[in-house]
């Protein structure tokens, strides 16, 4: 998947986005920090299955516009993300989403549970698991003096963080690393993600839903990295508890982004969940 080039505007805001393929529609969410670069090594390999692939930037991050007076926080990005669906003319859709990304694909299913066929979650923040003692202090205390430092403390800051989003701190250097860095190099960039981002690390918006998994009523697949250091193990299994009939998958070997640690076995996992008999809506 090549960077996102096309620009949609959706209730007046332009979002980056790329939609290819023809069959039944599978959307990708991204996470935090991060964007849709994230899917890179697995969206192709949906594609060839023979389904519509449709992956986007969120509204602040990434390629999407940063616009300076919206509200670009996980409830927003839910409503926009119902926008999005319904410029695209897409009644029903099956959803794939990371991080920050889960906790909107949970709240639209839930919301909207006619217009999501299948659920998976990956690495999601859910409950009280975010944001980390390194943001919540950031956001308490730092976030004005944060969003003005210099582009070498950011990328240092930045680059510790997304270190330990992987297993292997290998895949978190070189090209891929500048790729998630590539988005904030420049102090509006830089700004954006404090703004856009940090501002909006908020642990409400996921202990709101954490009753109303019952209205689920499409299939749903966890999918979690066993040495995922952001989002620990016991918050997937405490989902799949929660969530009527979910199956939880657990990935050896691989942290909280798991697509960068094991890109094979994400793309397995989504092609058996949306090819399941078991699982269809």
């Amino acid at each position: 998947m090549t960077v996102l080039t096309d620009g949609l505007v959706v209730d007046g805001v332009r979002l980056a986005y790329r939609d290819r393929g023809r069959g039944e529609p599978v959307i990708f969410i991204h996470g935090t920090p991060s964007h849709s670069y994230e899917w890179r090594d697995v969206v192709p390999h949906i594609e060839a299955s023979g389904l519509r692939v449709i992956a986007y930037d969120l509204l602040g991050y990434g390629r999407s516009e940063r616009p300076a007076d919206r509200d670009t926080s996980v409830a927003a990005q839910t409503d926009l993300l119902e926008h999005l669906l319904d410029t695209l003319g897409l009644e029903q859709v099956n959803i794939v989403a990371h991080d920050i990304g889960g906790a909107i694909g949970l709240r639209f299913a839930i919301a909207h549970p006619e217009r999501v066929r299948r659920l998976m979650i990956m690495d999601a923040v859910s409950y009280d698991s975010w944001p980390s003692p390194t943001w919540q202090k950031i956001i308490d205390e730092q976030l004005d003096e944060a969003a003005a430092m210099s582009q070498e403390d950011f990328d240092a800051l930045l680059t510790r963080q997304l270190t330990m989003a992987v297993a292997d701190p290998a895949c978190m250097t070189g090209d891929v690393l500048r790729a998630y860095l590539e988005p904030h190099r420049s102090p509006l960039g830089r700004a954006s993600f404090f703004e856009h981002q940090v501002r909006h690390y908020d642990s409400r918006y996921t202990q709101e839903i954490s009753d109303r998994f019952d209205r689920l009523t499409m299939p749903v697949r966890i999918v979690w990295g066993e040495e995922d250091q952001w989002q620990p193990l016991h918050y997937a299994k405490r989902l799949s508890g929660d969530i009527p009939g979910a199956q939880l998958v657990v990935v050896p070997g691989a942290g909280h982004f798991l697509m960068e640690d094991d890109p094979d076995r994400v793309v397995r996992e989504i092609r058996d969940f949306l090819s399941d008999p078991a699982a269809q809506g």
